[in-house]
């Protein structure tokens, strides 16, 4: 069975997800539809908590608030640098089965994927020469950054159901702020906590250790081949 047959939504989202630079989202520029948390998908989201109708309503009062949310039972979360991500996720659109929702937090990409992930894959890096590590340690062997895994007894900070004003974003696309008579232009922040794929259904799929193992050695290898000598951007300019 093919990655798209285990995935049956993988054509429909992937026409959503169409030219999809997820390069784009991690620099700011977050107009895409995709981006944007559905109701469907804050329900699915609520479902994680010990009182869903509580947080739906709390969403529902205040929806550019972050929420915390137990892993675990409706999800588990993957845990990696952002651009070690963002190469994970481009492996996982263009070759792949596609992902299910990805959020950044501070730095970091949360890769949402199907319960039970978060005890198997560490096994699955270990096995391999690339065992979870602390932030802030090298890269394993084979170029695996640190990678953490959030399952049963853990808890995530998920970005807001919709943009608040203090992070930055409005009803237009982000970007340059209109530049005042006289004054100079002043980028819009970026905020700290955003969706860079928004749940946008009840039941969305979800990647397993499997899939993501797949991605991480996929991710690696692009990382190596940039680092490489002779490489276009390992090429420094000459001097002189």
């Amino acid at each position: 069975m093919s990655d798209r047959q285990r995935n049956p939504g993988f054509l429909e989202r992937h026409a959503r997800f169409d030219r999809f630079d997820v390069l784009s989202v991690l620099d700011g520029g977050a107009g895409n539809t995709a981006t944007l948390v559905t109701r469907a998908g804050a329900a699915w989201l609520a479902s994680a908590s010990s009182c869903p109708q509580s947080t739906a309503v709390l969403w529902s009062a205040h929806p550019g608030e972050p929420a915390v949310l137990p892993c675990g039972r409706v999800f588990d979360v993957v845990n990696v640098p952002a651009v070690f991500g963002r190469r994970m996720l481009d492996r996982l659109w263009a070759e792949g089965p596609g992902s299910g929702p990805v959020a950044l937090h501070r730095g970091r990409m949360l890769l949402f994927a199907a319960p039970g992930t978060a005890q198997r894959l560490p096994s699955l890096l270990e096995w391999l020469g690339d065992p979870p590590t602390r932030p802030g340690a090298g890269r394993g062997p084979t170029g695996v950054p640190p990678v953490l895994c959030h399952g049963a007894g853990d808890a995530v900070t998920v970005p807001a159901t919709r943009p608040s004003a203090r992070d930055g974003a409005s009803d237009r696309p982000m970007g340059p702020a209109p530049s005042p008579p006289g004054g100079r232009i002043h980028p819009e922040p970026a905020p700290a906590s955003r969706w860079v794929v928004a749940p946008d259904t009840r039941h969305p799929w979800l990647p397993g250790a499997d899939e993501l193992l797949w991605a991480c050695r996929r991710a690696a290898r692009t990382s190596a081949a940039t680092r490489a000598p002779g490489s276009r951007r390992a090429r420094q300019p000459a001097c002189g």
